[in-house]
């Protein structure tokens, strides 16, 4: 796998240095502080944060300041979304006063509640509108401004290598491209060949997106586009040490700090879950952490009892629910325990 091995080099991203190029995609209710944390813990280069709604943010509404609180990392990059460019210039002043070293605006989000508001992916459908976002980010702030994106909104209008164009010619320091449109939302195969279509009209890094899980599907994406990083997303659902993982083979290294034992695989849950807890308080911390139990057992505890994962992923008490983590991993009697923590 010979392309891989660039994966291992630093990355300037408009005067930041990223120590490598495999990087964490941002994921809305999913890469939060403690996501993050642990994915930059296990070698990922770059970790974004959950994408957060300008609008919202703008007008301080309850729950944006987490989504962009500094998490002590040393590079902190924050997502906006919007489609208003008063409340995209006016996110972003309040992201960098957070310490925010890069801004990424989305442009690449299929959802409905997205881009029903004119948001996401549905920017490609009218780029003077983009680029009058892109120019509202860049002149409220001096930190270098990103932007992800999609092929396109769908197989008619596959503008991506425009907007790269144009969001370089108006300061844009790097762009992300998911090989897909906006209409496959995340159905069949991303086209890792398109992304070589941006790649080949921008002297800014690109960054390709879609599909890959594994050192062998980095270099096959990075063959095939001819991107200069590689940015994971759903892969690591379970598995918050993907990109530490690739990173490291990149480098010829063991991955680092990735659970071993069931034991070990316990521990590191829970320290997941506690640290949900701390962030959000117990009550919405317990809600938040379910779809990451739920991610855990599918991987790594997959004869796990229903009793058990019913358990786990319904109890509203917390110390039940640690203790059933525990007792699943740690293997005999487990079904007498799931009734007992039930």
């Amino acid at each position: 796998m010979p392309e891989v091995t660039k994966l291992a080099s630093p990355l300037d991203i408009g005067g930041v240095t990223i120590p490598n190029r495999v990087f964490l995609a941002p994921m809305s209710g999913i890469t939060d502080g403690p996501f993050r944390q642990r994915a930059y813990a296990h070698g990922a280069g770059l970790v974004v944060s959950e994408m957060v709604a300008s609008g919202e943010l703008a007008k301080g509404r309850a729950g944006c300041d987490l989504r962009i609180r500094h998490s002590g990392l040393p590079v902190h990059m924050v997502q906006l979304a919007g489609r208003e460019a008063e409340h995209m210039a006016e996110g972003a002043r309040i992201a960098a006063g957070e310490g925010a070293d890069i801004i990424d605006i989305n442009m690449g989000c299929p959802a409905k509640k997205v881009t029903g508001g004119y948001a996401g992916s549905a920017l490609m459908r009218d780029l003077d509108h983009a680029l009058s976002l892109i120019e509202a980010v860049i002149g409220a702030v001096q930190v270098p401004v990103t932007v992800k994106m999609r092929l396109g909104w769908d197989d008619n209008a596959l503008n991506a290598p425009v907007l790269a164009r144009r969001a370089e010619e108006a300061g844009v320091k790097m762009v992300t491209v998911h090989g897909r449109t906006r209409c496959q939302f995340y159905q069949g195969k991303a086209d890792w060949g398109a992304i070589a279509r941006i790649k080949d009209v921008v002297s800014i890094p690109v960054v390709a997106n879609g599909d890959v899980g594994s050192p062998a599907e980095a270099a096959e994406i990075l063959e095939q586009s001819g991107a200069d990083a590689v940015m994971i997303g759903r892969a690591h659902y379970g598995a918050p040490w993907t990109a530490g993982h690739i990173a490291a083979t990149a480098a010829g290294n063991a991955p680092s700090g990735v659970p071993e034992s069931p034991q070990a695989m316990a521990d590191y849950i829970v320290s997941h879950y506690e640290d949900m807890l701390t962030l959000y308080g117990v009550e919405s911390g317990l809600r938040q952490a379910r779809k990451h139990l739920g991610w855990y057992l599918d991987r790594h505890a997959v004869g796990v009892t229903n009793e058990g994962r019913k358990a786990i992923l319904t109890s509203f008490e917390p110390a039940r629910v640690m203790a059933v983590l525990r007792e699943v991993f740690s293997g005999g009697g487990e079904a007498a325990s799931m009734r007992s923590a039930a």
